[in-house]
């Protein structure tokens, strides 16, 4: 479409290319009829010629496409982002379990429930699975872009299921390690990682059960989901955090424990064993598993999208999208 000045620019135009350089300083006579046609481009739509409407309608839906083909072209670049990373915690996840899991079968002899050193093998390979990878994959879940245009509630029973699994493996673990120490007649609870853990399975507990409490019973208030969420994020986190701590803590000092060189027979763990390689690889997955994790929780775009204010209204018990 062709966008028409008024003629008075045009003359201008036309004759500045081509008058001789000497009269360049000539000044064409003022051609505007009213004072309206002298004033700037904002008001050429009361003195275009040709179609002059049309040429600015034309050129406000130009500039509204390219705003939008930017926006989603940001939006795209951003999902893609996102799945890169979920793609990478899944990965780094399953690496996680494998390594613990080879790591207790090949070089702690494997698993059994008898008290023996077999049954404590269960303690890090439920820990790592339980407070580490299903606790941090479910905390992502409501980042995951497929959700966000679907009713929340099948999520939200989805994230509470995920973490009830973990929180249940967590308690499955700790029954290994105590009734282990209980038949070994070891004491408990002396050691710092014992401290941290146990700790960090107790604020996981309360976070499970105050997340059921706000959340998913229909007798919740709104007010209490609202005052809720917050502290349920920041504890979600810290939570994540302190699961780290007590892994790595808890492979450290099972490694100064078995790997002493000279009373068991197995390599001093400052020669660095093959047990050791795969244990201290098994801690730094677990370290870059939950940065990809608080990296994901911590990008603001990639937050599920909060209702609009014209979708708050009137719902059904337990199908409201808090």
């Amino acid at each position: 479409m062709m966008r028409c000045l008024p003629k008075s620019v045009c003359d201008t135009l036309l004759f500045s290319f081509r008058a001789p350089d000497h009269m360049h300083d000539y000044t064409p006579p003022n051609t505007c009829s009213t004072p309206s046609e002298c004033l700037p481009l904002s008001q050429w739509n009361e003195t275009m010629e040709c179609g002059s409407e049309l040429a600015v309608d034309t050129m406000k839906k130009e500039l509204k496409s390219r705003a939008i083909l930017a926006d989603c072209s940001t939006r795209m670049r951003s999902i893609v982002s996102f799945y890169f990373c979920y793609l990478l915690c899944l990965c780094l996840g399953i690496a996680c379990v494998v390594f613990v899991s080879i790591w207790n079968s090949q070089w702690r002899g494997g698993f059994a429930w008898d008290g023996s050193a077999l049954q404590f093998n269960w303690h890090p390979v439920l820990m790592v699975t339980g407070l580490v990878v299903l606790y941090g994959n479910g905390a992502v879940l409501y980042r995951i872009p497929l959700t966000w245009g679907q009713n929340k509630l099948p999520w939200k029973l989805l994230h509470a299921g995920v973490m009830l699994l973990a929180l249940l493996c967590s308690i499955l673990g700790l029954c290994a390690v105590f009734d282990f120490h209980h038949t070994n007649s070891t004491p408990n609870l002396y050691s710092l990682h014992s401290w941290i853990g146990i700790c960090t399975t107790a604020l996981f507990t309360t976070q499970w059960v105050m997340g059921l409490a706000g959340f998913l019973l229909p007798c919740s208030p709104m007010s209490f989901r609202k005052l809720l969420k917050p502290a349920h994020v920041w504890m979600g986190g810290c939570i994540l955090i302190l699961s780290i701590v007590s892994c790595i803590s808890g492979i450290n000092e099972k490694l100064f424990f078995a790997l002493k060189g000279t009373t068991n027979g197995t390599m001093p763990y400052g020669n660095l064993p093959p047990e050791a390689l795969v244990a201290n690889s098994l801690g730094v997955l677990i370290v870059a598993f939950g940065l990809v994790v608080l990296m994901i929780l911590s990008n603001q775009k990639w937050q599920r999208p909060e209702p609009r204010s014209e979708d708050l209204g009137y719902s059904p018990l337990l199908q409201d999208d808090s």
